[in-house]
């Protein structure tokens, strides 16, 4: 594979500069009201898929509005070990994807970021090929690439697994894809964007039933139709895709994170501080403003994309977790950390994940009241929170723990902040400008050594008074 030069402030080439390696861990130090405006960064969600979208392209491509994180970083690694050429400016993504020179994606990074599947989709509809190893476990739960699989044979394409590498190829003198009429048995996101991102380049007429409709979905298909594919019906449970030639440069803006929007709109709430947000898209909260709201806080529209949460008396309300435009499992961590200090008790249903409860054990180890019974987390709100060590299990439930720590009485120390990294840009520093009192201290062998003393006693974990707390 011919080498091709990447920016090397992204120290893509270096996996110990990847945060597994960093030891460091977040100190917070909790009741400090906070003020001031938070600038909401581009979706990660939306950013991974829409860089493996570029390689449907095959002249340049420019993103704007990047968010600067772990996840963005890996990606890049996969597309590079492709043969695109990337370049990384501030927070725009330069993408020439003009010569693929492999069509194996590295089983070392693909393992490490399962959205890194998607690039089976625009790698076999460019080349008529690809090999794809299957993405590595999840922290919190499976998330089976079946319907990607078999998609992808409904559009004629040849596919089997061979230790632990998907092989897929398009029969054929011209080794294009078919049109295919796609029922997915599960609104799933990563195979509706998957199979439309193939089907952009597909001989036909391609339609997807039951297809996600998540805003990060709608955004990867505006961006594939300012390249001039031509779909419709993004953002309802049927998308048509018709296939074209080929596609060409644009330059396109990636939506704002409406997971950190939500994730600052919480902390604004716990803390009881007034904060304002932009840029956002009111109508993609449209679920988590209507259970802030339930649960006593405001949110004020100052704008076409800035919102105002004015904070009142928590009292807690009822959650359950569904696929768009249902409550977000991605924020379903976070208002877990603000039930604890609502009054009265609430109810978190996971319907999304199954093992997405793994926050339960720390929250309560900082004096929360929650107690797990299958799907459902039942939470009695305290009066206060205690800070103390505790352990990120996933990028979510991290941030759970920062809102909580926000909250509460005292010192928290959050360890394996590479959980953080791969979804929030700079979290750390967006609260220090807010008024909190938060530090990454790096290298800190002696807290690491004091939490894991704490953690493996568990005489000193908090459990709930009304009921033991069940093994996750």
């Amino acid at each position: 594979m011919e080498d091709r030069p990447i920016n090397h402030s992204l120290n893509l080439t270096d996996t110990h500069s990847l945060p597994e390696e960093d030891k460091s861990v977040l100190q917070i130090w909790g009741n400090n009201s906070l003020h001031g405006h938070v600038k909401i960064s581009g979706a990660k969600n939306s950013a991974l898929a829409i860089m493996a979208g570029a390689v449907l392209c095959p002249t340049d491509c420019r993103l704007r509005n990047v968010p600067s994180l772990v996840d963005v970083k890996r990606m890049s690694q996969i597309l590079a070990a492709l043969g695109v050429k990337i370049e990384h400016n501030g927070d725009t993504l330069e993408i020439n994807a003009s010569h693929i020179g492999q069509s194996k994606a590295p089983y070392e990074l693909v393992s490490q970021l399962r959205a890194s599947f998607f690039v089976i989709g625009p790698v076999l509809a460019r080349m008529g090929v690809a090999r794809v190893p299957l993405p590595g476990g999840c922290a919190i739960g499976a998330r089976p690439v079946d319907l990607h699989v078999r998609g992808l044979q409904a559009m004629g394409a040849e596919v089997h697994i061979d230790h632990g590498i998907v092989h897929a190829y398009v029969p054929g003198s011209n080794r294009r894809l078919k049109g295919a009429k796609i029922y997915l048995d599960y609104p799933s996101v990563g195979a509706t964007e998957t199979l439309m991102m193939a089907a952009t380049l597909a001989e036909g007429e391609t339609t997807l039933e039951n297809a996600a409709q998540e805003p990060e979905v709608v955004d990867l298909a505006n961006f594939c139709r300012a390249m001039g594919a031509r779909i419709r019906g993004a953002g309802t449970n049927t998308i048509v895709i018709s296939g074209v030639p080929s596609l060409h440069s644009v330059d396109y803006p990636i939506i704002p994170d409406r997971i950190e929007a939500g994730t600052f709109l919480v902390a604004g709430a716990i803390t009881y501080s007034e904060l304002t947000i932009s840029p956002v898209v009111p109508d993609h909260l449209t679920a988590v403003i209507a259970k802030l709201q339930d649960i006593g806080a405001k949110v004020i529209a100052e704008g076409p994309n800035c919102l105002r949460l004015v904070p009142g008396r928590l009292r807690a309300t009822d959650i359950e977790t569904l696929p768009y435009p249902g409550f977000p499992t991605d924020m379903q961590a976070p208002f877990m950390a603000l039930l604890t200090k609502s009054e009265g008790d609430g109810v978190i249903t996971e319907t999304v994940f199954e093992n997405r409860l793994g926050h339960v054990p720390e929250l309560n180890r900082m004096g929360a009241d929650i107690r797990v019974k299958g799907k459902h987390a039942l939470i009695r709100g305290v009066s206060m929170l205690s800070g103390a060590p505790v352990v990120a299990t996933d990028l979510r439930a991290s941030a759970a723990l920062v809102i909580a720590a926000l909250a509460a009485d005292g010192q928290t120390t959050i360890q394996r902040l590479h959980h953080l990294d791969r979804g929030y840009d700079d979290l750390e520093g967006k609260l220090r400008k807010l008024g909190a009192k938060v530090q990454r201290v790096q290298d800190k062998a002696d807290v690491a050594v004091e939490a894991d003393k704490a953690l493996s006693a568990p005489s000193q974990i908090s459990t709930p008074p009304h009921s033991s707390l069940q093994e996750l």
